[in-house]
């Protein structure tokens, strides 16, 4: 029997995505992306179905640190999967990954694992208000904390509220909106009534906005002062800027921190991170956090692999060389071409942008030309950069030399066609 034809180009696929599946995507985060699909990615490259390259500096959003697919993580996922993958009960790897987290952030003394971000912000807010009694929670503009109802804000004009149809607005009631890197309005908003102060250390998914100096010190004596759980958002940061992620750089520790991305090489694992007497209340059933496919076989055995593999042959300082000569790099062409380029941020995910001044929250953020650079974004895409629309920008372990001379040939050769 003749096996049936397969449709593979974009196309074709995007066809058949759209005749099943709202908008043709699984995230509305790419309602707006390219309309590519991809057939297969390995280290910094990524390939189309129609066989077009992509240098990536995207990441999956950011969870391929170490690169596409790899080996060491592929290896460990696949000795442990043959051993089963969920048990519904407790096994070594989890063990091994809870101490290695640990470990390598060196303050936090104990972790529990989810498998999005998203669900491991939410069971530290629960915890937060559970060993405070508390309900109020300061959080900041521009800082995403995923996209459940009570966390996900959209911004129009100067005011913030619901992002999404079928969100209500008593879901934000609890929370205290105020401007990052303003102490003052910290100060200002903490009160006997806050359990907890959340906030991205350094605010990466929008703009790459490192904590003024001084910035963290305060609040970290704010929440003191108060009572008030300090919280981390490491998602997106923690594992990419070091083993010991935004606390480490910046020298100021939270009460709880939660990563994800960065953390097991592509895999969908999660963590809540933080100090014993506040994690006991998971202990003892007091506080609830639950998932079936928490601490799954696979997704431990990627946990493992990966912060083995930063520990281990730490990749930070090529990151760094790779990062910096790139950022460098794309200021240089932008001048060449006579055009205002923006770069700000570290060399592990930095932002590129319109502009010539500094952002320093996301008032300043908006300032700058972030719908111009959208459609740049899109041109890059055709010319072969693979990059995010909002201007984040992320390196990998596997970004080298090659990868760097591809990327600024493209990126020149999208400013001569598209000026």
């Amino acid at each position: 029997m003749t096996e049936p034809t397969v449709e593979t180009s974009d196309d074709d696929l995007r066809r058949r995505a759209l005749a099943r599946t709202p908008g043709g995507v699984h995230s509305n985060v790419r309602l707006a992306g390219p309309k590519v699909f991809i057939d297969r990615a390995k280290g910094a490259w990524m390939w189309g179905v129609d066989g077009t390259d992509y240098v990536d500096y995207l990441l999956g959003q950011g969870p391929n640190f170490l690169g596409h697919a790899p080996d060491v993580v592929l290896s460990a996922v696949e000795r442990a999967c043959r051993r089963g993958m969920v048990y519904g009960g407790q096994h070594a790897l989890e063990v091994e990954a809870s101490e290695l987290v640990c470990e390598a952030l060196g303050w936090a003394e104990m972790v529990r694992f989810g498998v999005s971000g998203t669900e491991s912000v939410q069971a530290a807010l629960r915890l937060a208000r559970a060993v405070t009694g508390r309900t109020k929670v300061i959080r900041f503009e521009g800082h995403y904390h995923g996209w459940l109802d009570n966390v996900l804000l959209g911004q129009r004009d100067d005011a913030w509220g619901v992002a999404s149809a079928g969100q209500l607005p008593h879901h934000h009631d609890d929370f205290v909106l105020v401007p990052w890197n303003d102490p003052a309005a910290v100060e200002a908003a903490i009160g006997d009534d806050v359990a907890a102060v959340i906030m991205e250390p350094i605010m990466i998914n929008a703009g790459v906005i490192e904590p003024a100096p001084g910035y963290l010190e305060r609040v970290r004596e704010l929440c003191d002062a108060r009572g008030v759980v300090l919280i981390f958002d490491e998602v997106i940061s923690g594992f990419r800027l070091g083993l010991a992620g935004a606390a480490g750089r910046y020298g100021v520790v939270p009460d709880l921190a939660t990563y994800g991305k960065a953390l097991a090489g592509g895999w969908p694992v999660s963590a809540l991170a933080g100090r014993a007497d506040l994690m006991a209340g998971f202990g003892t059933g007091e506080v609830n956090h639950s998932g079936t496919f928490n601490a799954s076989v696979m997704t431990m055995a990627a946990t493992v692999a990966t912060i083995r593999s930063l520990r281990d042959d730490p990749p930070y300082a090529r990151i760094a060389d790779h990062g910096t000569a790139l950022m460098t790099g794309i200021r240089e062409l932008g001048a060449r071409h006579g055009v205002a380029l923006h770069v700000q941020g570290l060399p592990a995910a930095f932002h590129v942008s319109f502009g010539e001044q500094d952002a320093t929250d996301h008032r300043s953020l908006r300032r700058l030309g972030l719908d111009r650079y959208t459609k740049f974004a899109e041109a890059l895409v055709a010319h072969g950069v693979w990059v995010a629309g909002r201007g984040v920008w992320y390196v990998s372990a596997s970004h080298g030399p090659a990868e760097l001379d591809a990327t600024l040939a493209r990126f020149d050769q999208t400013l001569t066609d598209w000026l």
